[in-house]
């Protein structure tokens, strides 16, 4: 009998072959891919339970549709971060002032002849195709890169009002501003991750103080509305109810005040209704281990259970720990860019990496905020777990390129290019937006004049030419 031997696994076939090839291609950091894998089989699970009264409403009960159309959506994505991630993240600086361009009519057209749905008209018509899309997405992920780039080049500057914080946050402005008349959270997110990616970058904190005051003014206005026209029990009908339909009658301003109102003064029975389905569904699940997977209650009647209030449904079903599991997931993601950016010793790289993350973990607070209660209602969807839209898509391509900078900074490290930044640096290395060549690093002063100076934000840090 012929003795058999044990083979290694790079001997099967299906791991040396097509798949194993892309396995090896694939790099970044892999904790960020494993917490990509967990929130998309997660939001399998959980969008499949919660759309059951949907297809019963849109598609006579066939619940498999919306199973097959966010697995398309899970597996385009994955295969958007996996491209992305591929390419040189250098591309995104050249591209960005482009893409910026391109976001403000973009932004202007949907603020005019935008799709309205769900009483917002933040999606525009893609022709032929007849899919939606949210321009504001697009556009958030434009104005980081420009900005990232900006915030690079403009280190020697940067303290000075005129020629380093204005030209930096007038692009923010007019984003916000464009993307604030249809969608007023997802602006005011946008700005405040803006403003930690200034302050990061060193920018004048008096500088953004100002700004801050200043952008506070619209929400405040809104608040005084909700406060001056909240009509108290036993008043009358009268100057107080004239005003409130005057003041709310211009655009959304309505639907601000009404959710300001609802959060402030709604009491048991005067709760929305959606407030009240969300909070059930949390009392439902309990602190372990919920009701079990596909027995929601709450998706039969709370409203977009599967986009805005999807975190209610985890938390029903899975409990509270399930609830905690997916919270430590977006902390795990946001730990590790935080670390791509400390490690990366190029500034638009570490700056991009870090405004991109900021955003995402950011989106995620306000949403299950919201879900839990602390903020009133808005329109943001939970990253990579409400069902699959443009949101999901540019949520993907936004980690795709957080990766490209962690495949950038694991290729420098491998190659021992540049060290690692450590806490224990005092200065930082100037180098281009990206891969030195042999060359440059033979000489880093050619290097420093051929890259226009991109200066690694930290505390002490180098200027060109410093030892």
């Amino acid at each position: 009998m012929n003795e058999t031997t044990d083979k290694l696994f790079s001997q099967f076939s299906a791991v040396s072959g097509a798949g194993g090839h892309l396995l090896t291609r694939t790099k970044g950091d892999r904790y960020i891919w494993g917490t990509v894998i967990m929130l998309t089989i997660s939001s399998l699970l959980v969008v499949y339970s919660a759309t059951g009264s949907l297809a019963y409403k849109m598609n006579h009960g066939n619940t498999e549709i919306y199973l097959f159309k966010q697995l398309s959506f899970i597996i385009i994505g994955l295969l958007m971060i996996y491209f992305l991630h591929r390419v040189n993240y250098t591309l995104y600086s050249k591209i960005s002032l482009i893409l910026y361009l391109v976001s403000i009519p973009l932004l202007v057209y949907t603020l005019f002849f935008g799709a309205e749905i769900n009483e917002g008209s933040r999606w525009i018509k893609v022709p032929v195709i007849n899919l939606t899309f949210q321009t504001s997405d697009f556009a958030k992920l434009a104005l980081f890169m420009y900005l990232s780039r900006q915030l690079s080049r403009k280190q020697e500057v940067i303290k000075d009002f005129k020629k380093g914080f204005l030209p930096l946050i007038i692009p923010v402005a007019f984003t916000c501003i464009l993307i604030m008349p249809a969608n007023l959270s997802n602006a005011l997110l946008t700005g405040a991750t803006s403003l930690l990616l200034l302050f990061i970058g060193r920018a004048s904190f008096k500088h953004i103080i100002g700004v801050v005051c200043i952008a506070l003014l619209p929400v405040l206005l809104i608040v005084s509305i909700a406060v001056t026209t909240h009509k108290k029990d036993g008043d009358k009908a009268g100057a107080k109810a004239a005003m409130a339909s005057t003041l709310t009658s211009v655009g959304r301003i309505g639907t601000w005040v009404k959710r300001v109102q609802d959060f402030m003064y709604a009491k048991n029975d005067e709760t929305p209704y959606q407030l009240q389905q969300a909070k059930m569904a949390i009392a439902n699940g309990g602190i372990f281990f919920g009701r079990g997977p596909g027995n929601s209650l709450a998706r039969n009647y709370l409203p977009q259970a599967y986009n805005d209030f999807i975190f209610n449904i985890i938390i029903e079903e899975y409990g509270l720990l399930g609830g905690a599991f997916i919270i430590f997931m977006y902390l795990v993601f946001l730990f590790r860019c935080i670390s791509i950016f400390r490690r990366c010793p190029f500034a638009f790289g570490a700056l991009l990496a870090l405004a991109l993350s900021f955003t995402l973990a950011i989106q995620a607070a306000a949403n299950m905020a919201v879900a839990v209660g602390l903020m009133p209602v808005t329109g943001v969807t939970l990253p990579l777990i409400s069902m699959g839209g443009s949101s999901f898509l540019f949520t993907c391509a936004a980690i795709g390129i957080i990766l490209s900078v962690a495949r950038n900074v694991e290729q420098l490290e491998g190659l021992s290019i540049v060290p690692p930044v450590t806490p224990a640096s005092t200065e930082a290395q100037m180098a281009n937006d990206g891969n030195p060549s042999k060359k440059e690093t033979k000489n880093p002063s050619n290097a420093h004049a051929n890259q226009g100076g991109a200066l690694f934000i930290q505390k002490g840090a180098a200027k060109p030419g410093s030892k």
